[in-house]
């Protein structure tokens, strides 16, 4: 299958693209941001990595068809986790924060909680695929990622927000100007997951607790999430609030088992090499 058939974008304003992967049918299926700027162009996160990315836009023009518009493009993950990590490898710059580099270069397949089954790729992206073929490849950061980094694309700007309790190194890039949060899976319209291998449920607590302040501050109007569809400053309030008012004695230890529990899978899922 060829990287055209693969992937599927929206072009939406400003500049702005939405990429997915059309036959990865789960709710791990990650949003892939694409921002053309004047000077520099950012990818936010790259799926899983099945087929070539930086092919897929290259063909469909998505950073302009003039030969003499080469700007650099950073492939930035907002987590090292699989769905969003899996194809940062494919890109000459690539940043993530500081708290995940390791993994990213180490391609520790327990951090990237790398969970695949067959039945959620539903056309293989090659004959003789299978699900527990695939690994996130190694990559060596070139861009290390630090609380308040401002990434300049020319004609419009994103700060780097550290945002952990879903994993350790989560990022939210925030564009001021345009009020644009691209928030990875730190908040999107689904449940939020704090029982995974370096998840913390009082760092998750903060990070919501931040985000809220930022809709009281209206510095957010819009939430381009790690999956599903896009929101409003409104229901980030709702959903951040919702996660700090469901977390109680209860849901800490029910936390608590699940993480183990699943602690042990990918322990056990990825205690073998393989590769793709």
């Amino acid at each position: 299958m060829s990287a055209t058939d693969w992937y599927a974008h929206k072009s939406l304003e400003n500049g702005l693209f939405w990429i997915q992967e059309r036959f990865y049918e789960s709710g791990n299926r990650a949003n892939i941001w694409l921002i053309r700027g004047s000077h520099q162009d950012v990818l936010i996160d790259a799926g899983l990595g099945l087929r070539s990315l930086p092919d897929y836009i290259n063909a469909k023009g998505l950073l302009g068809d003039d030969a003499k518009r080469k700007n650099p493009l950073l492939a930035i993950g907002t987590h090292v986790h699989f769905d969003h990590a899996g194809g940062l490898h494919q890109f000459q710059q690539v940043g993530v924060h500081e708290a995940e580099v390791d993994a990213l270069a180490n391609g520790d397949n327990f951090e990237t909680v790398t969970w695949l089954s067959d039945r959620e790729i539903v056309e293989t992206p090659s004959p003789g695929w299978t699900a527990r073929q695939y690994r996130v490849k190694a990559v060596q950061p070139t861009h290390i990622l630090q609380e308040g980094d401002v990434i300049n694309l020319g004609d419009r700007q994103l700060t780097v927000l550290h945002m952990p309790g879903h994993s350790r190194g989560s990022i939210c890039l925030h564009d001021k100007d345009n009020k644009l949060l691209f928030s990875g899976d730190v908040v999107y319209d689904g449940s939020m997951i704090d029982w995974l291998p370096y998840s913390a449920v009082g760092d998750y607590v903060r990070s919501c607790q931040r985000l809220m302040e930022m809709v009281d501050k209206e510095e957010v109007e819009q939430i381009m999430p790690g999956h599903y569809n896009a929101f409003g400053a409104k229901r980030l309030h709702r959903l951040a609030s919702t996660y700090i008012s469901s977390v109680g004695t209860c849901h800490k230890l029910t936390t608590c088992a699940v993480k183990s529990v699943a602690s042990l899978a990918l322990r056990a899922s990825n205690s073998c090499c393989a590769c793709f």
